[in-house]
């Protein structure tokens, strides 16, 4: 990439950072918009991060930028110049495999134990998450469909009551909500997914724990097809 190249991109990335809207204190602000430009993609991978150009524009120290980048660098959305500056992180073809390999893992035995382990009533959020996305989906609202899906999934695995299968899940939280944006930007794939969350949903209401956790793997490796094959078409236009 060219030097004026590299420059308009850190421009227009900068730019796009300071459309997002603002949160409520400074440090914060930065870390979550910043993680959220990644996830969206409005910083695409291996775009430039500057912490000086940031701090500037926003008319700020550069410790809580510096702060914000180190963290998203621990979180694995940013990597380290040893020239300086930080780059973002794109996702490679073995990065998604493993991702999803882990989380049907994880996610599938959560399933199956919050069937096991849940009480009377507990399952009214889940319905309710069902509804919403129902409603959004009708309406053609795909963006807040994501956030709607995490809800979903979170409080049917906080249903297992196991906060070290929990923990485990949320440190791939990030990754996870990536490939939810590609997953259901497709309507035809936002609507296979709410029909696997009714089908999940009857399985749990049954007690069917082995059923329950043979869906919730289906249901992502599904997903990890969908994301492998934007990723690959996204490679071949790349490189033509």
């Amino acid at each position: 990439m060219g030097a004026s190249v590299a420059a308009d991109q850190e421009e227009a990335d900068l730019k796009a950072f300071m459309a997002l809207p603002e949160r409520r204190s400074l440090g914060q602000s930065v870390y979550e918009n910043l993680k959220e430009a990644i996830i969206e993609g409005t910083l695409v991978p291996e775009s430039r991060v500057v912490e000086t150009r940031f701090a500037e524009a926003l008319g700020i120290s550069r410790t809580p930028v510096r702060e914000a980048m180190h963290k998203l660098e621990r979180e694995g959305l940013l990597r380290q110049d040893p020239k300086g500056g930080f780059y973002v992180v794109g996702l490679t073809r073995a990065d998604i495999e493993e991702a999803f390999g882990i989380r049907s893992v994880l996610e599938s035995y959560a399933a199956r134990l919050a069937t096991i382990r849940y009480e009377e009533g507990e399952l009214a959020p889940l319905e309710e998450k069902l509804a919403e996305y129902q409603d959004c989906l009708g309406q053609g609202h795909l963006a807040e469909l994501p956030r709607i899906n995490t809800d979903f999934h979170e409080f049917l695995y906080r249903l297992s009551r196991s906060p070290k299968l929990v923990k485990m899940i949320k440190d791939i939280r990030v990754q996870i909500f990536r490939f939810r944006q590609v997953i259901l930007k497709i309507e035809a794939m936002a609507r296979t997914s709410n029909e696997d969350h009714c089908l999940m949903m009857d399985a749990i209401r049954a007690r069917e724990a082995d059923r329950v956790e043979r869906l919730v793997r289906e249901h992502i490796l599904r997903g990890q097809d969908i994301v492998l094959r934007e990723f690959d078409m996204t490679s071949v236009q790349a490189n033509t």
